[in-house]
């Protein structure tokens, strides 16, 4: 079924949320594997309590360290990402969106509300790291003010690299 044309609605992700959750992360690996550190295989392992419990944190007031975000276009859960304080500064884990929603400003909307995340708790930067040769993710970061830090270093365990990227936020 097609989705609609209309603009993607960014919201948190809940507790009784993570099966959303599970399902989304999950077709994330299975689309990119090169895109993440996790695999398919040792995710699809892990058994509902656990999937629950990674959004039970958030809400139970650790959301000042850490929240999930879901795109939706049209009610459909379509793109993730994942933003957490770390020191004086936020970082930005599995970002993904769903094929039949890119090109549609998922990814510049879960961006956003990233960025926006981050300001309001005064994080300095945000910083992420990019699957070297992963193109549109790259351009993406890039286009929202990211800047490459360094070269790309080996990912343990395969025959890629990453690129570190970090946006810096500034007082906010």
């Amino acid at each position: 079924m097609p989705l609609d044309r209309h603009p993607p609605a960014i919201r948190t992700l809940h507790p009784a949320d993570w099966a959303v959750y599970r399902a989304l992360r999950l077709r994330a690996l299975a689309d990119a594997p090169d895109a993440f550190c996790s695999t398919l295989a040792e995710e699809s392992q892990r058994p509902d309590d656990v999937w629950a419990a990674r959004l039970a944190a958030p809400a139970l007031g650790a959301h000042q360290q850490g929240w999930p975000f879901v795109a939706e276009l049209d009610g459909t859960p379509v793109g993730l990402a994942w933003v957490k304080m770390e020191g004086a500064g936020a970082s930005l884990y599995q970002v993904w969106v769903a094929p039949e929603a890119r090109g549609r400003g998922v990814g510049a909307a879960l961006l956003d509300a990233a960025i926006a995340w981050a300001r309001a708790r005064r994080a300095q930067a945000l910083h992420l790291g990019v699957t070297a040769g992963d193109g549109a993710a790259a351009r993406l970061y890039r286009r929202t003010g990211f800047v490459d830090v360094g070269t790309p270093v080996p990912r343990a365990g395969t025959a890629l690299s990453e690129q570190a990227m970090v946006l810096a936020l500034g007082d906010a």
